[in-house]
């Protein structure tokens, strides 16, 4: 029964009350159970049941975007052990030459040495021919100093070269492997200020710059220099998070890093296959050492060529 019809007058918030009360097609105010679901529902809008975005669950979008983040920051971790692969490799490749070089080269000569005296003594024309293969590996050839950097020269032998096939004291080159605080900065470096983080081209071009000097600190395992570089970008312009993309440039983005990977796994390979990246896998640990046991090898063989040379000219 309504109120009107109780000869009860309706006061402003009755009407409000009644304007409140949801009705059917025909104007009919619907029963109390339907208007307390009502009311719940818009009281409590991400309740269970409801319409609310909690029901709607993330966007496709959100799910890419968060794959793209994982996608970057695995790519940058392997770009990190690449990188740090090459740089042993390099320093490994600088410091075999600069150390076993002098040997190799006595070694050279110790052949031709020995060719040329067995020829001397047989005078067979083939062992005429071989002599003078021999002698031809070890003649001077122009632009030496480039090839063999300071160990070497179109005069002979530097006295650091000399001084090593002789096993006297000479200063020790720096060890293939930068040091443990270099490597630390350099990973905490390239995690922070990788190219591949820049969300335009003009930071992307402004991140290449710094990894460049960053790269060429941790070749040189400049620990001093790969300070002030971390305190330099600490001090650089923070970079707002990026808002979400849109998918397709988000899947544009995942198969750039696929294609980025599939470069950077090349690379790895070949720096792996190489005979230097061969021979640091022998001795992932201490590659200094494996150079140490390499050229005491080294010192037996040209110990015994000379030992032979020796025999055939008394």
């Amino acid at each position: 029964m309504s109120h009107e019809a109780a000869g009860v007058p309706t006061t402003r918030n009755d009407e409000d009350r009644q304007d409140d009360v949801p009705q059917d097609s025909d104007g009919v105010p619907q029963d109390n159970d339907d208007v307390q679901a009502v009311q719940q529902n818009e009281a409590e809008p991400d309740a269970p049941g409801s319409a609310g975005p909690k029901d709607a669950g993330p966007r496709p979008e959100d799910r890419l975007a968060r794959a793209v983040q994982v996608a970057e920051q695995a790519l940058i971790e392997f770009e990190i052990a690449v990188e740090t692969f090459r740089v042993e490799v390099e320093n490994f490749s600088r410091l075999h030459h600069q150390k076993l070089g002098p040997m190799y080269a006595r070694l050279d000569e110790l052949d031709a040495l020995i060719a040329e005296a067995r020829a001397a003594k047989t005078g067979d024309p083939e062992d005429e021919r071989k002599a003078r293969e021999a002698r031809a590996v070890v003649m001077p050839m122009p632009g030496v100093d480039e090839l063999f950097h300071d160990w070497m020269d179109t005069d002979g032998l530097s006295p650091e070269a000399a001084a090593m096939l002789t096993e006297q004291p000479v200063r020790p080159p720096k060890r293939v492997r930068p040091s443990e605080e270099a490597r630390r900065l350099y990973r905490e470096l390239a995690r922070k200020a990788h190219p591949d983080l820049a969300q335009d081209e003009v930071e992307r071009q402004r991140r290449d710059g710094f990894i460049a000097r960053v790269n060429a600190a941790y070749g040189r395992g400049d620990v001093e220099l790969l300070k002030e570089l971390v305190a330099e970008w600490e001090a650089g312009p923070v970079q707002p998070p990026a808002p979400l993309s849109e998918s397709e440039e988000l899947y544009a983005r995942l198969e750039w890093l696929s294609r980025r990977k599939e470069l950077l796994t090349v690379l790895a390979k070949e720096l792996e296959d190489g005979a230097i990246g061969s021979m640091l896998r022998m001795a992932p640990d201490d590659p200094d050492q494996l150079l140490e046991d390499i050229a005491e090898q080294l010192l037996g063989e040209v110990s015994r060529r000379e030992a032979e040379l020796a025999e055939m000219t008394r």
